[in-house]
């Protein structure tokens, strides 16, 4: 019994020796995770973040080697830096994406650079589990992307990625460290990436719940971005008339009428926003009022404003309304009499600054849109 005693007290002893409680990462760098979306693309990355701590000319070339390197432990003789400290920097897309250029599948890479002060090499591997880059394999590599890095006027502590110049289709994932900055262009297909997550997602629960709202969402989509417009449009009429979820209202027949006036039929496409006038409610009608001041139709938007204030006239988004409305059309002195009436209902300062300077601006004899 003792000998049993004495052996399990050294296997604890041998458990506990080589069990590690949870402590910042060595050596006094910083863990870290940024990601952001791009279109409907998620793109996460995981890294250890050393500090400059007084290296200021000794990083880029030194600490950072140039080019591919024996670090001496590991298997890797030409390892390039791990883009971070500790564990190797992983990044991870949720989609397809294009990486300068190049076509890269979705997925969770280990991302590696071979620095060069002219043109770094940029390295998405395979393997993202190994320790650093000490047992780095370049037959693992997905891609290989060539990058110029650009010097920076501020000196930057802890080494830091992030992203700039953010669109729907790309983003630029920078990594910034001392006075150096090395920029990778990330791009999407977002219009066709969003067309396969609508068609995927419309055969879902989402078909259904909440109802015609996404089948209006995905038909929008397409008319705002002129892509797919067949499907669109059979969108648009599933949104109006499918079985259980379809419903005419304002938003599904402006809708339609979008895609009516897309393929040049204006007479049934007018037709049907007549239809849709008397469904739509206050904020609906104002904003499709001021759609129309922005392509330049000023008695349609007038008469929209007009039935929108007929129906609702002691309300202050039709007030203003009316006096864009006039406004439009010339009439600055009856546009002023709307925003003087208007200005006591202001729900916000806000809204009550806006109004003011509508004032203003017609006191001057100026149109307001």
């Amino acid at each position: 019994m003792k000998k049993i005693l004495i052996a399990c007290l050294a296997l604890t002893c041998y458990v506990v020796s080589y069990s590690q409680l949870l402590t910042p990462p060595s050596g006094g760098n910083k863990k870290a995770m940024v990601g952001e979306r791009i279109g409907i693309t998620d793109v996460t990355i995981h890294y250890d973040r050393p500090g400059v701590k007084g290296r200021e000319g000794k990083i880029w070339g030194q600490l950072v080697p140039k080019g591919y390197t024996d670090q001496g432990f590991g298997t890797s003789k030409a390892a390039p830096w791990r883009a971070g400290a500790n564990e190797n920097t992983t990044i991870e897309f949720s989609t397809p994406v294009s990486i300068e250029g190049q076509a890269l599948p979705a997925g969770k890479y280990g991302f590696f650079i071979a620095y060069d002060p002219d043109e770094c090499t940029v390295i998405f591997s395979k393997n993202s589990t190994s320790w650093g880059s000490f047992f780095y394999d370049e037959k693992e590599d997905a891609l290989r992307v060539k990058v110029k890095p650009a010097s920076i006027d501020k000196s930057v502590e802890w080494l830091t990625y992030g992203f700039e110049n953010e669109t729907n289709t790309g983003a630029t994932l920078a990594l910034v460290w001392e006075k150096l900055k090395i920029p990778v262009k990330i791009e999407t297909d977002y219009n066709n990436l969003q067309l396969e997550s609508f068609r995927r997602e419309l055969r879902s629960e989402k078909s259904f719940n909440p109802g015609w709202q996404n089948w209006n969402q995905a038909a929008q989509f397409c008319l705002q971005n002129n892509v797919d417009l067949d499907e669109g449009m059979q969108w648009a009429e599933d949104a109006i008339s499918m079985p259980f979820i379809g419903q005419k209202n304002f938003v599904t027949l402006s809708t339609k009428a979008g895609y009516l006036k897309k393929s040049g039929k204006d007479a049934e496409a007018d037709a049907l926003m007549k239809e849709a006038l008397p469904m739509g409610t206050v904020t609906e009608l104002h904003n499709y009022a001021r759609q129309l001041l922005q392509q330049k139709k000023s008695k349609e938007a007038f008469d929209v404003f007009k039935i929108n204030y007929d129906k609702n006239p002691n309300e202050f988004t039709t007030q203003v309304g009316m006096a864009r409305g006039y406004s439009a059309m010339g009439d600055y002195k009856k546009a002023l009499g709307f925003a003087q009436k208007a200005l006591p209902k202001a729900p916000d300062n806000g809204n009550k600054t806006n109004v003011e300077k509508m004032i203003a601006t017609l006191t001057e004899g100026k149109d307001i849109n």
